[in-house]
Formats: C-alpha cells, structure tokens, sequence
C-alpha cells in the first residue's frame, strides 16, 4: 500500500468556530469555549480521516446480495423495482470478488434512523437488513 500525499493545504479546526450560528435577523451569536488544546487536535484528526473515507462510518439496508450466474442481470432488476417503488431513497450498486453483486440502499448514521426505512422496505423486499458501510456525508441543509 503506497501513501497518498495531497495537495490540499491543511485547515486546522478550531471547535469555537464549528459552533457559530446566525439566526434570521443576522445576529450572531456568541460562545466561549474553554478547553483543553488536545480537543481541537483530536477534532481535526477525526475530520481528515473522514475525509480521506470519502464518507463515514454509519449503515445501509442491504435488499440483495447473489453470487449466482444471473447475478448481474438480477442485480439490475432488482435496484430497477427498488427505484420504482422508493425513488426518494438512494439506492447503490456493487460488486465484491470472488463474485458478489450487492443492492445497498440508503446513508443512515445510526441503525434507530433507518429503522422507518427498514419496516417500510421489507413489506417490498423481506430479506433486507442493516448492514455496516462508508456512508455519504449527510447533507446538513436538508433541515
């Protein structure tokens, strides 16, 4: 395994700065946080690594998984009936040696928040299950 040396300057993170908020009328708001250096350097740490995933840890619901000869094609399908039943849930295909295609769908953090998800897609598919991934990043302006 070679390393991968970036060509990104570095940002330190500082947690004061993590933690600033606007509200509607453009206040700012304002907090001190005091604090043992070695926050901020951990917090950092935990960032790169993260980013280096390119996502972080968290769960999918795994709705198919064949090594069969047709694999691929059922594969296909199933995704394809997935998209046309849930098309508001990401759906993601893949292949892993010695042969296997897999359906992961979803990016949850927690398994208790793709719990709803989980009941609602093995009324569809009920051999689903929680399996453990590098999820996408979720999107923070969703709410």
């Amino acid at each position: 395994m070679f390393p991968v040396i970036s060509g990104k300057a570095q940002i330190f993170v500082n947690t004061a700065g993590l933690l600033t908020r606007t509200d509607k009328t453009g206040n700012v708001g304002r907090l001190n946080i005091k604090e043992d250096p070695g926050i901020d350097s951990l917090l950092y740490r935990y960032i790169l690594y993260n980013s280096r995933m390119n996502g972080i840890e968290g769960y999918r619901i795994q709705i198919f998984n064949s090594s069969a000869r047709d694999a691929r094609e059922e594969s296909a399908r199933v995704r394809a009936l997935f998209i046309s039943k849930f098309p508001d849930i990401v759906s993601y295909a893949s292949f892993e040696q010695p042969g296997y295609y897999k359906i992961r769908v979803g990016d949850f953090r927690t398994k208790t928040e793709g719990t709803k998800y989980l009941i609602l897609i093995r009324k569809e598919f009920p051999d689903a299950h929680f399996v453990p991934d590098i999820i996408n990043f979720p999107d923070l302006n969703k709410y």
